[in-house]
């Protein structure tokens, strides 16, 4: 399986530069054993005033809220706005992740599988082939590639039917978050068949007088050329990109202004089934089968599965997941999470209410209302006392801990200070004036802190027009002063609770 996680690598790499063990368990609906709460002591400060000092001179704007707590016991030492619900952004995920491994087990896999809807008769299949998505987030190009091998390999140079895709699997998602640019790759389309993650290769030349385009698959080992996605080069300075979705095709333009002698870049899918299908088909013919696409199918058809890939652990698809904060991969995990608990989900919102509903089940609270799985959504809402209620509870049952990446301290000029004696594994979570962390310090003398931060300025981001919300002005300075005050209570937390 190595190819194949080179080149998820391979495109997350491009997705950075250009935005910004085999068995399947079937968890209990509820925990077995009781979910350790944070409860507030009276014992202990529930206000700071050197905490609102801190929140103070970042002058950050509208809201913060934050919560710590002993991270064995549950009990919350110290608070400030601990009921307030905010948005999230990507700290959501780390709930999705508890979501879904309760809902599927740590060693899930999604399956992507070749169905031939007849018998094969001299290497041909008589009838359809069906490429067939179980949801899987993280299939590539490579894996694809794998899957086109697998059915020549299975003896079959044809059919007398077409090949047709079923993406049924999940809901069809045009895109994530509406209120994102068209252009923005983080917020593709999601089906149950989807592919490198759901965005399409854009590369431009300079030849001549004007440029050259190409629009593909590609991973480190192919390069399919894809005609689902087109992109035409306007003669314009702005807007940057224009998108329509005319006879099943993503059509793009790009203001010649913006293109300089060359570059690259990904774009969101809209359309995954076909994008995925023309894909495979290409991939077939270089194997020597031979396939003409149809229709796409409602239903997953019975018949042999003549290949199938699947997908790594969920374990490891949530740790990179938390990681990369891929949204695509949250959406697809918890989406799954929702079928798994005995009510396919209508739609994304749909899912994203029955994770909120298990979360109330589970923490005994209900201010949180998610409307997606990433935090991508800025209408999602969820208090720091809750968050803080899943990590106490639920993070120790269901591994979360192990998943979350290693957050380093930085100092006020944001250098890193390397050995430091507080050691965090978090969550972060950026939107345009939305800043949240979530996750665990320890110090050196074993005390162990749960904590939760989420700041939002929410009167500014609505301000913003859906143009302005890739890189709107003042963002990047408004968010360095939150990540900041973030490292600066989790060190006067390390201080003040150890020892």
């Amino acid at each position: 399986m190595s190819a194949p996680t080179l080149s998820r690598r391979f495109v997350l790499a491009g997705l950075l530069s250009s935005a910004a063990s085999c068995s399947v368990a079937d968890a209990p609906e509820r925990s077995l054993r009781p979910v350790v709460k944070p409860t507030f002591s009276t014992g202990q400060a529930r206000h700071s005033t050197a905490a609102e000092a801190l929140i103070e001179a970042a002058r950050l704007g509208g809201k913060v809220g934050y919560v710590v707590a002993d991270a064995r016991t549950g009990q919350v030492l110290e608070a400030h706005n601990p009921l307030l619900p905010l948005p999230p952004a990507s700290t959501a995920k780390a709930i999705t992740a508890l979501y879904a491994m309760e809902r599927l087990g740590p060693g899930f896999r999604f399956s992507t599988d070749i169905i031939a809807t007849g018998p094969v008769s001299g290497g041909v299949v008589q009838g359809d082939i069906v490429l067939a998505g179980g949801g899987d987030p993280t299939l590539d190009t490579n894996r694809l590639a794998d899957l086109a091998a697998g059915l020549r390999q299975a003896g079959v140079s044809g059919a007398t039917g077409r090949l047709r895709v079923f993406e049924g699997a999940l809901p069809s998602v045009r895109t994530i978050d509406p209120e994102q640019p068209e252009h923005v790759g983080y917020s593709p389309g999601i089906s149950g068949l989807n592919l490198n993650y759901n965005r399409v290769h854009f590369e431009w030349k300079r030849a001549g007088s004007g440029y050259s385009v190409a629009m593909d698959a590609r991973s480190d080992r192919y390069r399919p050329i894809v005609r689902m996605a087109r992109m035409d080069v306007a003669n314009r300075s702005l807007p940057v990109y224009t998108y329509e979705s005319r006879g099943g095709v993503d059509r793009w333009t790009v203001a010649s202004g913006a293109l300089g002698k060359g570059g690259s870049r990904w774009l969101p899918v809209r359309n995954p089934g076909a994008y995925a299908g023309e894909v495979f088909q290409s991939l077939a013919a270089a194997q020597g089968v031979r396939l003409d696409l149809g229709d796409a199918v409602s239903r997953r058809p019975d018949g042999k599965v003549l290949a199938r890939v699947q997908s790594d652990a969920l374990s490891v698809v949530a740790r990179d997941m938390l990681k990369w904060s891929t949204n695509i991969t949250a959406e697809a995990v918890g989406m799954t999470a929702s079928a798994r608990g005995g009510r396919a989900p209508r739609n994304l919102k749909d899912s994203a209410r029955d994770m909120s509903r298990w979360l109330a089940a589970r923490v005994g609270t209900n201010k949180a209302r998610f409307v997606d799985h990433s935090g991508l959504g800025d209408a999602s809402e969820i208090s720091c006392r809750e968050m803080v209620a899943a990590l106490t509870g639920l993070a120790p049952r269901l591994g979360l801990r192990g998943l979350l990446k290693p957050i380093p301290m930085r100092n006020e000029a944001g250098t890193v200070l390397e050995g430091h004696p507080l050691q965090i594994v978090a969550k972060t979570g950026t939107l345009n004036f939305v800043s949240a962390l979530a996750g665990f310090v320890k110090a050196p003398d074993g005390t162990d802190l749960a904590f939760a931060m989420f700041m939002a300025d929410e009167p500014r981001r609505n301000r913003l027009s859906r143009a302005e919300r890739e890189r709107p002005e003042g963002a990047g300075a408004w968010n360095k002063r939150a990540k900041n005050l973030q490292l600066r209570l989790i060190e006067r937390w390390g201080t003040l609770y150890s020892g």
